[in-house]
């Protein structure tokens, strides 16, 4: 039983790794999101960036992130074969390049994505409430649009952006069980992988449940704080 709990809590924590990571790389994707929207950036760049919206709002995240894994492994076999082939043209054959990617990282990438798209429109909202008057001011300051955004914008929108950002932070946390496909050994796979052992999912289903309720409670209350001295 300890051996199994021991196992879990490891697992817990590769889980909120995962979790912690795609909301940084989150996060950081989905303000680049509104800078892009915001400054005017390049017609073909804000195409691109509605492309890959669009794709991530229509898709079920399971797609989302079996097409990631499986999509990088693929480029990643077809960049290793040419690259060894012109090595081996060039007489260097010695040397053996194997590009790989761990499955851990495609579901940072793929959360990490998923999690910007909805990022981005609470982002996108808080924005909207900011007065246009603020970059009337920065600009009567002499400050390009650029320095506009980060030094008065951006400051003031988590106010109204942080409520919707939580919540999408509990619904990230609990997405991470869907890199358990792709051989991440997060709290799931770590569950299914002791059911199997047992013969006891109900038991060990129960406390898995417990562990992610307790990381969502101490993340809630995380939250609270945050928004208290925000505001």
């Amino acid at each position: 039983m300890k051996e199994f709990l021991f196992l879990l809590t490891n697992a817990a924590v590769t889980t909120l790794k995962l979790a912690i990571c795609a909301l940084i790389i989150g996060l950081i994707l989905a303000i680049s999101l509104a800078l892009i929207e915001e400054l005017k950036f390049l017609k073909w760049l804000r195409l691109l960036c509605k492309i890959l919206l669009f794709i991530l709002y229509g898709l079920p995240e399971i797609l989302v992130v079996l097409f990631i894994y499986l999509g990088i492994s693929q480029l990643l076999l077809i960049a290793t074969y040419y690259i060894n082939k012109c090595m081996m043209d060039m007489h260097l054959g010695f040397f053996v390049v194997n590009l790989n990617i761990s499955p851990f990282s495609c579901g940072v990438i793929s959360l990490a994505l998923l999690y910007a798209a909805y990022a981005y429109q609470t982002i996108q909202g808080a924005i909207k409430v900011i007065s246009k008057g603020q970059w009337e001011s920065g600009q009567s300051l002499g400050m390009d649009n650029f320095v506009i955004f980060f030094r008065l914008i951006l400051p003031q929108i988590w106010r109204y952006a942080l409520p919707g950002l939580g919540n999408q932070w509990l619904v990230l946390l609990k997405d991470t069980t869907l890199v358990s496909l792709i051989s991440v050994n997060d709290l799931m796979l770590q569950t299914k992988n002791i059911i199997i052992i047992t013969n006891k999912p109900y038991t060990w289903y129960i406390v898995s449940a417990m562990i992610y309720l307790i990381i969502a409670l101490f993340s809630q209350g995380i939250i609270y704080i945050l928004q208290r001295k925000i505001v």
